[in-house]
């Protein structure tokens, strides 16, 4: 599945991926949210408490990350569930992009990216002008990750993250003309 250390992650080959629109209670979702409340627990218990991951997956109703205005995407490899990410309405205009993950076996293969990029597609299509998010000051990868695909901080880069707290980011999305939304 993964890379053995020091060897390069096996590249994606798109002919064995699909991207799934699936409800929060699909068991397909359920191996991601599983992994990142483990991820929660070990960056944050000794911040948070160790009821803290259960608490951030839970915060929001299911029905929050539904159509029209939400999503809940699913990234599969051979029928595995690999990597996803939701959004939800923030505002009028803007989608706020949540649960985003790979799965550990298959990080560093350009999958986050892959989510990001389809998540946008989505809400652009969806009417949503920006995007909204924000990630904690122990995931740094997530903070690259952001900062490259063209998402601005809106918090000062130079602090150290644990004074901040959640880190937050923004991106404009290009508009996409109504005629296009039932394509």
């Amino acid at each position: 599945m993964t890379a053995e250390p020091g060897l390069k992650p096996r590249p994606l080959d798109p002919a064995r991926l699909s991207v799934l629109s699936l409800p929060m209670h699909d068991p397909r979702v359920r191996p991601l949210l599983d992994e990142l409340a483990v991820e929660y627990d070990t960056r944050y218990g000794d911040l948070f408490g160790r009821t803290a991951a259960a608490d951030e997956l839970n915060r929001y109703p299911a029905a929050e990350f539904e159509e029209p205005h939400g999503a809940l995407l699913v990234v599969q490899e051979d029928g595995e569930s690999i990597a996803g990410g939701a959004f939800r309405r923030y505002d009028d205009a803007t989608a706020e992009l949540k649960r985003i993950w790979t799965h550990s076996a298959h990080r560093r293969r350009g999958l986050a990216r892959l989510v990001l990029a389809e998540l946008e597609a989505l809400a652009a299509a969806r009417g949503y002008t920006r995007l909204y998010l924000t990630t904690g000051p122990r995931q740094p990868e997530a903070k690259h990750l952001y900062l490259t695909t063209g998402y601005h901080a809106q918090f000062d880069l130079e602090a150290d993250p644990e004074t901040i707290g959640s880190l937050a980011f923004t991106k404009e999305l290009p508009t996409v003309p109504r005629d296009a939304w039932a394509n």
